[in-house]
């Protein structure tokens, strides 16, 4: 067996099954789930349709490149969403099933090369990117992202020494949970490290299409170009139609980035198997051929959040993230009692914050916050925030 299975950690949601293990919810109401990150709005009809008429594709091997259609279509989208020059579908975009699946083997793929390799996550963080590094040998190194920088990281404090040992950063903006995008002047400061110190960017950007008015989130590929990198050295993202289209269930993404890192990963994924099906790469062009619906779905978030802080900001310290779909609440007591007593008494669902973090030094930023996912309906998001609010002033745990 490989031995480093047995340093994996439990899931988030396997430890959350495991402290309410003889809890029950409020029988009076029911249950209200604000958990797992899974778009619950309507699928585009228009992505249905062509799923539906294509399913003949399945009688073919899909290849593992994708066909030319897809990453011209993944192409032109990242060129018109992030201002780009240019983007060669035949070597700087890779289709993929999703980009949990993705984020994983990238880091199989790169890790190896230096001694005593790390790889560098924010802390709190999405798991994939813990387990990756752990299942490639790394050991793993995490930056706080927490209320005390602004859930920022302060990626000009790292030593060199960590740079110079870090094969893979994984940075995810928007953020996962905390909401906050990078800002050029870190993507400058990243850049030139990675060039120094010869590591890969892995920009985790499946949030990216959903935030709160005009301004789009800056992404890497973006940066890149702003700062000259044309070639995208040293920098991949990850993109997903999960979140943008409410498609979970088809599991498509994409990378795209470095020629030069995406070809030995195109070489890993042939022996890994991980090829998208025909009819859901025709779905997908569609998908990401289609902003309408885009604008539509930021338009329930937007609506959503506003609901739902109205009633919550008197109460609780929250705030509108930059970008994405949670709220990351900070509580003055711990995270998992109060999971438990909203579970009780509320009948509401919520994922405590120290699951998704480490502690290092004896701290752990994701301690006493708690994650919401908005996904659902805005009426069960209101019914949600009501009564959470009812739950905190009945319980003299405001902390405003």
């Amino acid at each position: 067996m490989n031995p480093f299975i047995d340093s994996l950690h439990p899931y988030p949601f396997q430890k959350l099954s495991e402290l309410l293990a003889g809890h029950t919810p409020n029988p009076d109401k029911p249950l209200i789930r604000l958990t797992i990150g899974e778009p619950q709005h309507d699928s585009p009809k228009i992505v249905l349709d062509t799923l539906a008429n294509t399913l003949n594709g399945v009688n073919k091997y899909p290849s593992t490149k994708g066909e030319l259609a897809l990453r011209s279509a993944i192409a032109n989208w990242t060129k018109s969403r992030f201002q780009l020059d240019e983007l060669d579908p035949e070597s700087q975009v890779l289709p993929v099933t999703g980009t949990r699946e993705a984020l994983f083997a990238i880091t199989q793929t790169l890790v190896g090369e230096k001694a005593n390799p790390l790889v560098v996550s924010p802390n709190p963080f999405y798991q994939i990117y813990e387990g990756a590094g752990i299942l490639a040998g790394a050991e793993l190194h995490f930056l706080p992202c927490g209320p005390d920088t602004a859930y920022k990281i302060n990626y000009q404090g790292v030593s060199d020494d960590v740079w110079a040992r870090c094969e893979l950063l994984f940075v995810c903006s928007p953020n996962n949970p905390s909401g906050s995008i990078t800002s050029l002047e870190d993507y400058e400061f990243l850049i030139a490290k990675a060039k120094q110190f010869n590591f890969t960017i892995v920009a985790d950007e499946c949030y990216s299409e959903i935030y709160f008015g005009d301004n789009a989130p800056l992404g890497l590929l973006e940066a890149c170009q702003k700062l000259g990198n044309t070639s995208y050295e040293h920098c991949l993202i990850f993109q997903s139609l999960s979140k943008r289209s409410n498609l979970p269930g088809l599991r498509s993404g994409f990378v795209a980035g470095d020629a030069s890192l995406l070809k030995p990963f195109l070489l890993y994924r042939t022996y890994q198997g991980c090829a998208m099906p025909i009819h859901h790469q025709e779905a997908s062009i569609t998908a990401w051929n289609d902003e309408e619906h885009v604008a539509q779905n930021r338009e329930i978030y937007t609506r959503k959040f506003n609901s739902v802080l109205e009633i919550l900001s008197p109460v609780m310290k929250v705030s509108k993230p930059e970008a994405g779909f949670y709220l990351w609440p900070e509580l003055d007591m711990d995270d998992e009692a109060f999971c438990i007593a909203l579970y009780e008494q509320a009948s509401v669902l919520v994922l405590p914050g120290s699951y998704l973090g480490r502690d290092v030094n004896g701290k752990n930023p994701g301690s006493k916050h708690v994650r919401m996912a908005l996904v659902a309906e805005e009426a069960q998001c209101v019914e949600a925030a009501k009564r959470i609010r009812d739950f905190i002033t009945t319980n003299k745990l405001a902390n405003k």
